[in-house]
């Protein structure tokens, strides 16, 4: 699989920090940003109501645009090439997301563990979108280190 180039690198930031500040609202007042349309559904399955299949339905669409921003801001970040992407840095790329992988799973047993009922759901329509968190930190903070100690030895 083959990385997008580096100019997406930063198209993904500027939607990834929209959907971040977008999610941030949501979360403080989920009826802050509310978009009612008719949307077609494969399952609606209202927590009071009758389910339903493969139907038109009228809902808000806000958390729905927002988690779509959120994640093609994530996924462009986290698979842009750098400027000079290397070996090197395919390695570092690797490891961050097998790092990721480890620690978003380790999170979600101790949710597991220590969370329950209705508010195991809650953490875990957050734990949708961990995973890339933690390779976007992770990857990046590895990166700045990188680049820091390099900084530094030239400079000695």
């Amino acid at each position: 699989m083959s990385l997008l180039p580096n100019k997406y690198k930063t198209i993904g930031w500027v939607i990834l920090v929209i959907g971040t500040i977008l999610g941030v609202i949501l979360i403080a007042d989920f009826d802050a940003i509310a978009i009612n349309t008719k949307v077609f559904a494969a399952v609606y399955d209202p927590l009071f109501g009758e389910r339903r299949y493969f139907s038109i339905i009228y809902t808000n669409i806000t958390p729905t645009l927002v988690g779509i921003i959120f994640i093609i801001g994530a996924l462009m970040v986290s698979f842009s090439k750098e400027k000079s992407e290397d070996e090197y840095i395919q390695s570092l790329r690797l490891t961050s997301l097998l790092w990721a992988f480890l620690v978003h799973y380790v999170l979600l047993l101790f949710a597991f563990v220590l969370i329950y009922e209705f508010t195991l759901l809650y953490v875990l329509l957050y734990n949708m979108f961990t995973f890339l968190i933690i390779f976007i930190v992770r990857f990046n903070y590895i990166l700045y280190r990188n680049y820091k100690s390099l900084a530094d030895e030239k400079h000695h």
